[in-house]
């Protein structure tokens, strides 16, 4: 009897057990870090792998970000691939992404280095636009990623595949915000919405919400309270406090500490006495360091791997994997398919939300995830609007998902301001203004002005914008160029001696532009042009001589097509550019002998010819992404005659500029009508923003222009000589545009070797027949 006795104990004792550690639900906290908060990647590895299961999550900042993904049904193996792909640099730090670049509405690249934008409300108050880190490709990311888990868990955080909370903060009110449901990467964007860094989403209550740790950065508590867990596992990869000041590291560290200025400091004991908490070894990485990502996570698991022992000792109960991943593709599968039913718009007046709706084109009855893309991107690429922000809902009546976004009207007034500084008299300053009004279409009024010695120069322009399936716009444009080459000292010399040739342009233009993709852009163009060149037709010229004087008047048309993606207006180490153009010329020349020349009577004759041009250039960065190699290639094919003199002829003629400084020298054997050329280009990232750039390009002219008897033109027959031009030196990005030196070869019995430094961007406009 006894024996049965304690057998029937034993036996309660066991199935007691059983449900003990079948009932055991575990609650996973993530805390906030910036890029440290990737190591929670690791951290989870080592969960599933090992069969710990995870009942809930919550997480702040980028705690919030892994956790979502956790939550919505991405395997650990999936996040990791997520965040390790290239294209996640470009996500944290606002980047361009080549592949969404839009350059429909942009205009040529200014020499501007600053951009003001400047909001005009009807009281005439003003409101400058504060730059942080730009969040487009973000914003979008997080939406895509996370609308099916949302959509299938019908925006209740309870339901998703594991449930999930996550935090943000009211700092009008000072209140801790626990989302529980909504849209998911509201939700994820709230909580990261770090201040200074990234900016808050307008909610659809109304609120603006910041990042979660600026109250609770470590959320043991709101996992107690809102899931009550038998066990839980905290993660912090939070700010420490230091034992002392730390008087040698300060100035180091004060950049990123003062980012979670506001973040509290995990609690190591508030994970409870049965709990685990993980502290991964963060010295030396900060909360930018997005870059490290595989260290980051594998750090993070090689902390979890050293609590692996006491996490199996305090939870009995195990995941099985196989059941797991079985669990995690039914949920993924029963999310509603990506069909669009509907776009709409908030924030702007009701023709204007209309005008942001036709960014948005669709073959069908309903729209792709790829034609809501393109249509983000092309209205993001406008910085007329400000808080660009999407949502992606599903609509059960509608039978699919909802695309809305969030827009304002900003910077409807720009300024820009640009300067050069160099070692050649070739300083500059630029200033310019831009004034946009939307309504059905968006209007934009600009001008500028460019103001130095060696170039002047001023531009209107006006410009209709038309957001159709195929969007164009139509912009007439005046605008004046002048020129003064002159012969100049070394690289500390900066007298003037003689200037030997004066240019000068002014044209009057109408374009109409089409885009028929992110990157490309259709352009016709047509108008009038007036050309003076003033020169000397001797190398040597006195101060009581007077120079010669052609004007070169009348019509032109081009069409042009071009590629643009390149990571930078100067300097490029990303992206491509390829260019193609057709021009036809037909105009009147009129010339005016000085005393230099061998004629003593004016002359005039008429010209027309077609110009053929194409340009191609393309980066590829090596798998460590400290060198980038790039080539270049041109061809030029024009039909231009000879004018009066040989001078004249030159300075009408295609130039090959390969250089930065190379369209401030007149240098007369890259001048000719025909052309091809072909370079390479290299940049070594020498220490951090610091870049050694070489370049090395060749260029061969068919039938080169050559001086004749009485100073005439004459067309040499064949090829010229190969030419060698080449540059090495370095390159550093400031705010005020790049810093550069280099020693350049040009193979011009004018121009041999030389050394140009500059500060700021070196970028003209046009000429007129360019």
């Amino acid at each position: 009897m006894l024996k049965r006795s304690v057998f029937l104990t034993g036996l309660l004792l066991f199935f007691g057990w059983c449900r003990a550690v079948q009932a055991q639900k575990v609650g996973l906290v993530l805390s906030g870090g910036g890029a440290k908060g990737l190591a929670h990647v690791g951290v989870l590895k080592v969960l599933e792998k090992n069969g710990i299961p995870i009942d809930y999550i919550i997480g702040t900042s980028m705690g919030s970000v892994v956790g979502a993904m956790y939550a919505a049904g991405y395997s650990p193996a999936a996040i990791e691939k997520i965040v390790t792909n290239p294209e996640f640099q470009n996500w944290v730090s606002g980047r361009q992404l080549e592949s969404k670049t839009f350059n429909y509405l942009n205009s040529d690249a200014s020499p501007a280095a600053l951009r003001v934008g400047v909001a005009v409300d009807s009281s005439l108050r003003t409101r400058i636009t504060p730059n942080l880190i730009n969040d487009v490709n973000l914003n979008f990311v997080l939406a895509k990623l996370l609308a099916p888990a949302g959509a299938q868990a019908n925006y209740d955080f309870d339901s998703l595949f594991v449930p999930f909370r996550c935090l943000a903060a009211e700092v009008f009110t000072r209140n801790q915000v626990i989302q529980r449901d909504g849209s998911l990467s509201d939700a994820v964007r709230n909580s990261m919405a770090v201040p200074l860094v990234f900016r808050p989403i307008r909610n659809p209550d109304g609120r603006y919400l910041f990042d979660g740790g600026i109250y609770n950065n470590f959320p043991t508590d709101v996992m107690k309270a809102e899931f009550k867990p038998d066990i839980i596992i905290g993660v912090n990869v939070g700010d420490v406090a230091y034992k002392k000041y730390p008087f040698q590291k300060d100035d180091e560290l004060l950049a990123g500490t003062l980012v979670f200025l506001g973040a509290s400091v995990a609690d190591t004991l508030a994970v409870g006495p049965n709990g685990v908490f993980i502290q991964p070894d963060l010295e030396g990485y900060g909360s930018t360091d997005f870059d490290k990502v595989r260290e980051l996570i594998d750090l993070g698991t090689k902390a979890a791997q050293a609590k692996l022992p006491l996490m199996l000792r305090r939870i009995e109960r195990r995941a099985d994997t196989l059941a797991l991943a079985a669990r995690r593709t039914d949920f993924q599968n029963q999310a509603p398919a990506p069909v669009f039913s509907r776009i709409t718009v908030q924030g702007l007046k009701d023709n204007q939300n209309a005008y942001v709706r036709r960014f948005f084109q669709r073959q069908g009855r309903t729209y792709t995830i790829d034609d809501i893309e393109e249509g983000y991107y092309r209205l993001a690429s406008d910085d007329f609007f400000r808080g660009v922000y999407p949502r992606i809902r599903y609509d059960q009546a509608q039978g699919g998902y909802t695309f809305s976004v969030d827009a304002s009207k900003n910077n409807n007034l720009s300024a820009e301001l640009g300067f050069v500084l160099a070692t050649r008299p070739v300083d500059n300053i630029y200033l310019g203004l831009e004034f946009r009004y939307l309504k059905k279409f968006l209007y934009t009024t600009a001008a500028n002005v460019s103001l130095g010695r060696f170039y002047n120069a001023g531009q209107g322009r006006f410009r209709i914008t038309i957001p159709e399936k195929l969007p164009f716009y139509i912009e007439p444009t005046l605008t004046y160029n002048s020129w003064s080459y002159q012969k100049t000292g070394g690289l500390l010399g900066r007298d003037i001696q003689n200037t030997l040739i004066e240019q000068s342009d002014l044209s009057a233009t109408v374009q109409g532009g089409i885009s028929p993709n992110y990157r490309s852009r259709v352009t016709l163009e047509m108008g009038y042009f007036s050309n003076q060149d003033d020169y000397a037709n001797v190398r040597t010229v006195s101060s009581g001589d007077t120079l010669d004087r052609t004007r070169f008047r009348g019509l032109t048309a081009a069409l042009r097509f071009t590629r643009n993606s390149l990571n930078r207006k100067q300097y490029p180490t990303g992206g491509r550019r390829a260019a193609i153009s057709i021009r036809g010329v037909q105009g009147t020349e009129r010339y005016t002998p000085g005393s230099t020349s061998v004629r003593t009577q004016t002359y005039a004759d008429a010209h027309h010819w077609l110009q053929f041009s194409a340009t191609t250039e393309q980066y590829f960065p090596a798998a460590n992404h400290k060198q980038v190699w790039g080539y270049f290639g041109e061809v030029v094919v024009s039909g231009q005659g000879r004018f009066v003199n040989y001078r004249s002829s030159l300075t009408t003629a295609p130039v090959f500029a390969p250089l930065v400084d190379s369209r401030t020298l007149f240098l007369n054997s890259y001048r000719a009508p025909r052309y091809a050329a072909a370079g390479l280009r290299f940049s070594h990232t020498v220490l951090g923003s610091l870049e050694w750039r070489s370049e090395a390009f060749v260029h061969l002219a068919y039938q080169p222009l050559a001086e004749g008897l009485n100073q005439q033109a004459i067309t040499r027959k064949g090829f010229d000589r190969p030419r060698l031009t080449a540059s090495s030196g370095f390159v550093y990005f400031t705010r005020l545009g790049p810093l550069a030196l280099h020693l350049i070869h040009y193979d011009d019995s004018a121009k041999r070797w030389g050394v140009f430094g500059h500060i700021g961007f070196l970028l003209f406009h046009s000429r007129s027949l360019e």
